[in-house]
């Protein structure tokens, strides 16, 4: 699958995120499938760089958990786990909750606003049946629920968790029956902070992450 790569270059980017933003669709792509080997001279040779940027993106792929780096063998592409999603979720979840129940106490009128355009363009992508577009709405639609909770601390381990996560959420949006309840759940969390409902976003909340967990485990025991 090394032959199917080509770099997408930017000028405003380092090489090694050009590297990384490459290897990063191709894994999410499924051009690069689980247990498939990253080795450095080969995508040296293939993308036309030097050793230095493909280590340094394989070093950011691990953090989001799409590579794994065994000892002696080198890097590979990380298998999706049941178990590791599942561990993600359930530490997210927790601080889904923290960020919905602080946002309800310092949401500005601006923010709700913003909130409300980002939740219309998730709408747009969903219409348009375009994965990737509804998955970028998507994490737009929570990351400004997130900022509105005034935590940068909050916002920034939440981050990192989402990035861990992208896998497996394009996998939940590649099911176009889930469009519609993803839908009624964004509009129910916009509602819930207009009318500042803990209880209710909790419970949104809740339920979001383990229609997820649902869809995506089922996935991952098909392709086990």
């Amino acid at each position: 699958m090394i032959e199917e790569l080509t770099l997408r270059m930017d000028s405003l980017l380092p090489l090694r995120d050009v590297v990384f933003m490459t290897l990063r669709e191709a894994i999410l792509e499924g051009k690069l499938k689980p247990g498939d080997r990253l080795m450095e001279i080969q995508l040296s040779n293939k993308l036309g760089v030097s050793r230095t940027p493909i280590r340094e993106a394989i070093r950011m792929l691990e953090k989001e958990g799409l590579v794994i780096i065994i000892p002696r063998k080198g890097a590979q592409v990380a298998k999706m786990s049941e178990k590791d999603m599942e561990d993600v979720l359930e530490i997210r979840e927790v601080l889904d909750e923290l960020a919905v129940q602080a946002a309800c106490d310092r949401i500005t009128d601006e923010e709700l606003v913003a909130i409300k355009e980002a939740k219309e363009r998730f709408e747009i992508a969903v219409k348009k049946a375009d994965t990737n577009a509804i998955a970028e709405s998507d994490v737009a639609f929570h990351e400004v629920i997130y900022k509105a909770a005034k935590n940068p601390k909050l916002v920034y381990i939440l981050s990192n968790l989402r990035e861990q996560m992208y896998r497996y959420r394009l996998e939940y949006i590649k099911d176009k029956r889930v469009y519609e309840i993803l839908v009624e759940e964004h509009n129910a969390l916009y509602e819930g902070l207009v009318k500042k409902d803990k209880a209710f976003l909790v419970k949104i909340m809740h339920q979001h992450l383990q229609n997820q967990i649902s869809a995506v485990s089922k996935v991952i025991r098909e392709n086990a």
